[in-house]
Parts: structure tokens; sequence; C-alpha cells
């Protein structure tokens, strides 16, 4: 998995929870706000590539990052009201602390290095 990309890991994540998400019945504000940000992770790191500047890049990133801790959020919060087991509730949240962790690293970098983008 360390290998893969953000934006990778994030259409993983995304299609992964989505086929979750059809199967959890009667839960709709909470699945909704869980598909929001889950996609919403790849949409920003996939639109920060075709950032207009550093900034921009920056931004997009951040916004990603936000959007990761939230699907963490709503992941355990699917998990405490008993809609998903513990061991998908387990892979789900590697995966999200996966990409949050290359999201880390990536914004921490591009600040870092006056050329990088």
């Amino acid at each position: 998995m360390e290998n893969k990309t953000i934006k990778e890991l994030a259409v993983e994540l995304t299609v992964e929870t989505t086929a979750i998400c059809d199967n959890i019945k009667g839960r709709s504000v909470f699945v909704n706000q869980l598909l929001r940000s889950c996609s919403s992770i790849g949409a920003n790191s996939h639109e920060a590539k075709y950032a207009q500047s550093k900034a921009d890049f920056i931004n997009k990133m951040e916004i990603a990052l936000k959007e990761c801790y939230e699907t963490e959020y709503w992941l355990e919060i699917i998990y405490k009201i008993n809609a998903i087991n513990e061991p998908t509730h387990q892979h789900l949240q590697n995966k999200c602390g996966t990409i949050r962790r290359k999201l880390i690293a990536s914004i921490k970098t591009v600040k870092s290095n006056p050329n990088e983008r």
C-alpha cells in the first residue's frame, strides 16, 4: 500500500467505502457525510496536481488532509453505531492513516522547498 500514490489510495478508499455504504440502511445522514468527505480527499489531491501556484497546491492538499481527518471521524461514528464491523473499520482507518501520512509529507516537502511544487 505504501508505494501507491495519494490519488490511487484515495480512489481505492472511495470505492471500498461506497461499496460498504451501499449496504448500510437507515443511517443516511452518517453515510452521506462519510461519502462526501471520503470522495473529497481524492478530488482535492487530484485538483492539486493542476494547481496554479505553490500556494494553490498547498491549499488543495491541506483541504484533502482536512477531509481525510473528517473521513476518519465518520468511520468512527459508523463503527460505533454498529453499521460496520471491527475488521472493516480497522482496514478503512488504516487506509485513511496511510493517505493522511502521505498528505502531511507532501505538504511539508512543498513548504520546506522553495522550488518545489
